[in-house]
């Protein structure tokens, strides 16, 4: 018997479990909600180029490498981003004060604005679906939401103040 007699078949992935899927359908709904409030602040920004930044608002200035780790993109991809968020006016690069010299990305007061303004349409989006939630289950899945953005890395979106959970 040859070593190519007894092929064993595939190895299937575990089907998913309830939770993953009702978080995936929770997730395409919150990418359609991403992609109407860029739209609605700024047509030509697509969402790779906001989440550059959105990383630069949470983290501040980088080197294009810390952006491209930080998307997980190669960083011919991240130039491309940062580039055309240059050329918007959102970003500029700038001589770091590192010792390397290395460039650094950073945020202009024009990107700052289209985060808070995209952010806030979101939020206001987002808080009217909340709203059509029965109260009970709500409270039950804000907790397992913020276990859920933490444990994959994700940092908290910062809040005003006088705003409930």
């Amino acid at each position: 018997m040859g070593k190519h007699s007894a092929r064993r078949a595939p190895i299937m992935p575990p089907m998913p479990s309830a939770s993953a899927d009702a978080v995936l359908s929770a997730a395409r709904l919150l990418m359609a909600v991403s992609a109407r409030s860029i739209g609605s602040v700024d047509e030509s920004i697509t969402l790779p180029q906001f989440r550059v930044l959105v990383v630069l608002s949470t983290q501040g200035a980088l080197p294009l490498s810390a952006v491209a780790a930080q998307l997980g993109v190669s960083l011919a991809a991240a130039r491309r981003l940062v580039d055309g968020l240059i050329a918007s006016g959102l970003v500029r690069e700038s001589a770091g004060s590192n010792v390397q010299r290395q460039n650094v990305v950073e945020m202009t007061e024009s990107g700052a604005e289209i985060v808070a303004m995209v952010t806030r349409q979101r939020r206001d989006d987002i808080a009217e679906i909340i709203a059509r939630i029965p109260d009970r289950p709500r409270s039950d899945w804000v907790a397992a939401l913020r276990s859920f953005a933490e444990v994959g890395g994700e940092p908290r979106i910062p809040r005003p103040a006088l705003q409930p959970d």
